[in-house]
């Protein structure tokens, strides 16, 4: 089976309106931006967008959501983005918020193949609305099930033409579990090689998991908000 692709544009091609897609990343760091790009460009719509948090206002998830192309977002975090408030405020997004390791644990979940589980946080709050509640041990749990996806998109530092991936730091993120939770992965990376070249030991992702691979272009790799220190002078 051919993994690799051009670009993502063909990547992405049969990504269609209302597809719950998959974005991994933490704010900007390690986001995959030619996917994202070329989900713009398709102009895609409808879209459910499971991801840590929906990028800036003019980059990353940001961009669609500047072209409305989102319908309904499931992030742990929103802070970053004046647009996904606007919208949030007026209605015009659907949201729905989650505890950050909660979010984590729902995508690892479909990565395993386990349908539900209990976990303390968020109960006796908005997010336990509509949602079934246990006692273990004399303590409340809620119950909340795995995260699934039609397509999950992440970005690695190099990637091999079998699918095997490797990521930089804190770059793997929620891509490793992501990888593993969507039908189909498309993986963009900066570096693609041949089988072999990658150290076994170092890959984060097996290439059972990748469906597809292609090699990135230009990539920005933007800070969401920098913060400097200036040397006192003497």
């Amino acid at each position: 089976m051919n993994k690799v692709f051009k670009n993502a544009d063909d990547a992405i091609e049969d990504v269609g309106d209302e597809s719950t897609i998959m974005v991994g990343g933490f704010g900007l760091c390690g986001i995959p931006e030619n996917c994202i790009n070329a989900l713009v460009t398709k102009n895609v719509r409808q879209l459910k967008c499971i991801s840590n948090n929906a990028g800036i206002d003019n980059f990353g998830l940001g961009m669609l959501l500047q072209t409305r192309q989102i319908k309904k977002m499931m992030s742990s975090y929103v802070g970053e983005n004046a647009e996904f408030e606007r919208q949030l405020l007026s209605g015009e997004l659907e949201v729905e918020l989650i505890p950050q390791g909660t979010l984590a644990t729902r995508i690892q979940m479909a990565a395993m193949g386990i349908p539900a589980f209990f976990t303390p946080a968020g109960y006796g709050t908005e997010v336990a609305e509509g949602k079934e509640s246990r006692e273990f041990n004399g303590k409340m749990y809620l119950m909340e099930h795995a995260l699934h996806a039609d397509f999950a998109m992440v970005k690695a530092w190099k990637g091999d033409t079998l699918g095997n991936l490797v990521f930089r730091k804190t770059t793997r993120n929620f891509s490793t579990s992501m990888a593993k939770a969507g039908s189909i992965t498309i993986a963009e990376v900066e570096h693609l090689v041949a089988p072999g070249e990658l150290d076994p030991d170092e890959i984060h992702v097996a290439g059972i998991y990748v469906h597809r691979i292609f090699e990135g272009k230009n990539y920005e790799k933007r800070i969401e908000r920098r913060t400097v220190r200036f040397n006192n002078q003497q």
